[in-house]
């Protein structure tokens, strides 16, 4: 009976990618969330066509999204030739692209750029702390 095994160094970026992403998610998950408490607490609105955003929502979201870029880089570090690259030029088309719903939706001016802000920091935390886990 053989055993495959992965090599020790693939296993290790693998575990280190992993758990810096994870990391960086709940980092970027509690500072979205601190944003929009301290907007909501200066009088910004949350309310998207008449409905709240919950604080936690923000959280929320947050992860689920910072999640599947982690997947999107571990999908990457396999199959491109550079993921790094690969991984930064994605993200930063995709972060783009994730500014679009805020401009379009039915909600006050200050509430948009605080979406858009969220959507930059946590960008700006999760970002960096995978790429650099990535190969050249």
């Amino acid at each position: 009976m053989s055993v495959l095994t992965a090599p020790a160094a693939t296993t290790t970026r693998t575990s280190a990618l992993v758990l810096g992403g994870l990391a960086a998610t709940v980092g970027a998950s509690i500072a979205t969330s601190a944003i929009a408490a301290a907007g909501n607490a200066v009088g910004i609105s949350l309310d998207i066509s008449g409905a709240p955003i919950p604080v936690p929502g923000f959280a929320s979201l947050t992860a689920i999204f910072s999640v599947i870029g982690l997947v999107l880089a571990l999908v990457l570090s396999r199959t491109a030739r550079s993921p790094r690259m690969a991984f930064v030029r994605t993200t930063v088309v995709l972060t783009a692209l994730s500014l679009v719903p805020d401009v379009l939706a039915d909600a006050a001016t200050a509430t948009k750029l605080l979406l858009m802000l969220t959507h930059l920091v946590a960008a700006a935390i999760v970002v960096p702390v995978i790429a650099r886990r990535l190969a050249v």
